[in-house]
């Protein structure tokens, strides 16, 4: 048996700008499933593996986010920081021991 026999059925090998391609696709793009079908999307863009707007809702400081126009997230962030002054303040009232 020849070479081609043995190699027949089987998908020749990707080249190195092949892989580099295919990786940055995966990257890029996922794969889900509509209607019984595949198809491919792009995905949402993330930072550190979460969504960009839980990211800045975590990590920016109310001046950024004034300056950016989130004051959606700046009036969250006062009421959270509201709620905690009022808890500790009544932790305070408590005798130590």
């Amino acid at each position: 048996m020849s070479k081609s026999k043995k190699l027949k059925g089987r998908k020749p090998k990707l080249t190195p700008e092949q892989k580099r391609q295919k990786k940055v696709n995966r990257e890029q793009y996922k794969t889900i499933f509509i209607n019984g079908k595949q198809k491919r999307v792009r995905r949402p863009p993330s930072i550190d593996g979460m969504p960009v707007d839980e990211f800045i809702a975590r990590n920016a400081d109310p001046l950024w986010l004034h300056q950016n126009g989130y004051h959606e997230l700046l009036a969250e962030q006062e009421a959270e920081q509201g709620q905690d002054t009022e808890n500790s303040s009544q932790e305070n009232e408590d005798p130590p021991f």
